[in-house]
Parts: C-alpha cells; structure tokens; sequence
C-alpha cells in the first residue's frame, strides 16, 4: 500500500485504471473506521455541471508522482454507487459499495459504519 500520511498531497491528481484509463480526480479518501486504514478514493468524474462522486478500493492501488493507480477497471469503477460531489455517502450505501466490487462488508460490533471520510 503506500503511507496514508501524503495522501492530501494527491487530492486533485488522476487517478487511473490498471490499464492508466483515467477515471477521474481524487476529491478525498475514506478510512475503514475499524483500522484507521485507507480504504477507499472518492473520486470526482463527469463533466463541469454534472459531476458526481464515484468510489474505487484503495486495495492493490499504487501511486506515482502524477497519479493514483487502482487495481480496478475504469468501467468498474464508473458502474460503481455514486453521490453528488457536494453529497454524503449514505451507511445503507456502504455494504453495496463493498458488494460492488466483489470485497467482504462487515460492520463494528455495534454496528457502527465501516467507512469514514477525514
């Protein structure tokens, strides 16, 4: 993985498929609750007007000097549950994000949610 300490300095830099399609650009990063582990990029697609926030794990991604890579196709991740750029992502929504892209969902003990945006 890489050191979730230097992450602010990528927000607004591409974030790319595997193949380097571009998806978009990283908006922010949310953190497993339980860990306090990067889990997943929100990142802002569309056009100027219409963007929307998708989702993509932060699982096997990798970052180079310009851009953030996941492990993850672009149409993947442009299938992915989305929120307007100025929404919330939703605790009902985070168990079908992790549906989603086939990764094992699983609350606190309490119930508490997984994912937490800092």
């Amino acid at each position: 993985m890489f050191e979730a300490a230097n992450i602010r300095d990528w927000i607004g830099l591409p974030v790319v498929d595997d193949t380097e399609d571009k998806i978009g650009s990283l908006e922010s990063i949310y953190y497993d609750t339980a860990t306090s582990e990067p889990a997943f990029a929100a990142v802002t697609t569309g056009m100027p007007g219409f963007q929307k926030l998708l989702f993509v794990p932060l699982v096997g991604a990798t970052v180079a000097p310009k851009h953030l890579r996941t492990a993850f196709s672009k149409k993947l991740a442009k299938d992915s549950p989305t929120i307007p750029t100025d929404g919330e992502l939703e605790a009902s929504t985070e168990p079908v994000l992790y549906e989603h892209y086939g990764l094992q969902y699983q609350t606190g003990s309490g119930g508490e949610r997984r994912l937490g945006r800092r």
